[in-house]
């Protein structure tokens, strides 16, 4: 199996060129999977459902997301009232909590196992992302799900690091999310598990983490709070990882996308 992971993708920018590439990475690459995380797909900030079917149109089979999945009201309540297979928030957040933390998906005759986790270094403090992942991992495996991924939305490096380790050898994938800064250390753990510390984004490049660059320095500046907003043009940066995955659950490769791509504004093109 052949699965492309995509990393926050970030406002109309980024959903403009995920709707220009991945139809034609879905032929190049010959994929069998595509997941992105969404958790910034409305202005930067938040998925609401209309953001989130331009990505399937698109050719993306699920969105992965993270502490910004709460951003948008309407989405929470969307979440709280529908079963979208296709859109997960993270597993460890309580039970209480609207949406669905983990699926299986059918991928041919292949049951393919979906995790979303968050981290609680310098995060909200939710519950422990290891005992989370465990059960699902669990429960997936219960299903049928011979191919397990994880998208690991957390700010530290050490968090994600250590989730790679702790689901080593009963997952197929780790890859984390949340920084928007892709990190070059894709390897196959001893386990057989590929790993990635930070998948990085989809967004504007000359930007902070795929914002204006002038609000985020005031910000730093003055520390009084700004409106942060996603860069209307400009060079578009296309970061993820495909990683191929044997029969029995084991990966056999990873390897790291970067693509740049100009944007001119146009959601369309």
């Amino acid at each position: 199996m052949k699965i492309l992971f995509l990393g926050d993708v970030v406002g109309r920018p980024g959903r403009a060129v995920v709707a220009r590439r991945v139809p034609m990475l879905r032929q190049e690459l010959k994929l069998d999977f595509v997941i992105a995380n969404g958790e910034n797909l409305a202005s930067g900030v938040g998925i609401t459902m209309e953001k989130a079917e331009e990505m399937f149109r698109a050719g993306v089979d699920a969105l992965t997301s993270g502490n910004h999945v709460w951003k948008k009201k309407e989405f929470v309540d969307y979440l709280a009232r529908t079963d979208e297979p296709r859109i997960l928030r993270p597993a460890n957040y309580p039970d209480a909590a609207p949406g669905c933390g983990y699926r299986v998906y059918q991928v041919g005759a292949v049951k393919l196992g979906v995790v979303n986790l968050q981290g609680r270094i310098f995060m909200d403090p939710i519950d422990c992302p290891f005992q989370a992942g465990r059960r699902a991992v669990h429960e997936l495996k219960s299903k049928g799900a011979t191919v397990i991924f994880v998208d690991m939305h957390a700010e530290a490096t050490s968090e994600k690091r250590a989730m790679g380790h702790f689901l080593d050898g009963h997952v197929s994938v780790v890859v984390g999310t949340h920084t928007h800064i892709q990190t070059a250390d894709e390897e196959i753990l001893p386990g057989g598990t590929a790993y990635l510390t930070d998948a990085g984004m989809v967004g504007v490049a000359q930007s902070v983490i795929g914002v204006e660059i002038a609000p985020i320095l005031e910000r730093f500046l003055t520390q009084v709070p700004v409106k942060f907003e996603v860069p209307k043009s400009g060079e578009v940066i296309l970061c993820g990882a495909v990683i191929e995955v044997d029969p029995a659950g084991r990966a056999t490769s990873i390897r790291r996308i970067q693509e740049r791509h100009p944007y001119g504004g146009d959601v369309r093109s």
